[in-house]
């Protein structure tokens, strides 16, 4: 007699696990203890990387200059995430952005909310809203989201590179 293949199961599982940040992650977590977004500088084409990353991706070479970057940016792309997922604790529909973060040169991945989900669009400028300083730890959840900022969207040229 054959019988059906078992081709899945369901089963719960954990996994814990510790992260022991390098040099340059330990500076950028530290800055945001302090409230400041750190990136690093490429010393062989000066562009900026957020979160830094101890080297350049390009280049491989050591990335030692710091640089403090805006909390405010731009939209350069976006998703409308409209699946509610276990830990998830936003109301969906919910917005998650690729943010070019002024002075920096890579974008930085984060939700953007006190927008409808309509009227988010590429080019607008955004900035962080912050936990109170009083409960700031080191670590990327002292900003809550990105909201808009009101000023006028940003010309396509000066983000079409990370598009």
């Amino acid at each position: 007699m054959a019988e059906d293949p078992i081709t899945g199961i369901v089963c719960p599982i954990r996994l814990d696990y510790t992260i022991t940040p390098g040099r340059a992650q330990t500076r950028f977590l530290r800055g945001l203890e302090n409230g400041k977004l750190l990136g690093q500088r490429c010393p062989a084409t000066g562009k900026v990387y957020m979160p830094p990353r101890g080297s350049s991706p390009t280049h491989g070479l050591p990335t030692t200059e710091e640089v403090e970057v805006a909390d405010r940016g731009t939209v350069t792309t976006f998703c409308i995430v409209n699946l509610q997922f276990a830990s998830t604790v936003r109301e969906i529909p919910y917005v998650c952005a690729q943010i070019l973060l002024d002075g920096a040169d890579i974008p930085f991945f984060f939700v953007v909310q006190e927008v409808d989900v309509n009227e988010i669009r590429m080019g607008m400028r955004v900035e962080a809203v912050w936990k109170d300083p009083s409960e700031w730890g080191p670590t990327l959840e002292n900003i809550l989201f990105f909201k808009p900022t009101g000023e006028a969207d940003a010309p396509r040229e000066s983000y079409k590179e990370h598009v």
